[in-house]
């Protein structure tokens, strides 16, 4: 079985806000990260009937991306909530996993958006195809922190 951990969590109040880095955070059951626009219902994508209250993407796509292609792709970009490190978010479509303290279970995943095309001037849509992160629901909320343990539930 694998573990992993929590690398950084990033709120925007709103739709195309600039995502704001938190050292902890208050998931809540059935909305999503206090203060965030998919708790408070302003994201772009609030009324979508995807399970959308937290968003995660792998630090590896990131890493490959700047590694393979020279794209830094910043948190104000990629604009997913939940940074993470060794976890296999692909794998985690219709399971539960645990966040330090919390329960998610994961939705479906991210699709690239074209906006990542203008806000980087390179193509990265077509580079992040199943590799655009994880659409979450929060089971049992809590508190997280930057170095939370991640790990499926069995």
């Amino acid at each position: 079985m694998w573990h992993g951990s929590l690398v950084h969590i990033h709120i925007a109040p709103k739709g195309r806000a600039p995502m704001q880095a938190l050292d902890s955070a208050r998931l809540i059951a059935g909305e999503g990260i206090e203060g965030d626009r998919y708790a408070t219902g302003l994201g772009h994508y609030s009324n979508f009937p995807d399970i959308r209250e937290v968003t995660l993407i792998e630090e590896e796509t990131l890493i490959a991306l700047q590694r393979d292609h020279d794209i830094s792709l910043t948190p104000d970009a990629h604009r997913r909530n939940l940074t993470t490190r060794a976890v296999p978010l692909n794998h985690l479509v219709g399971r539960r996993f645990r966040v330090g303290a919390t329960i998610l279970e994961g939705g479906r995943l991210n699709t690239p958006c074209r906006y990542l095309d203008l806000v980087t001037g390179k193509a990265v849509c077509d580079l992040l195809e199943h590799r655009s992160g994880l659409n979450c629901r929060i089971i049992e909320g809590g508190t997280i922190r930057p170095g939370d343990i991640v790990q499926p539930l069995t």
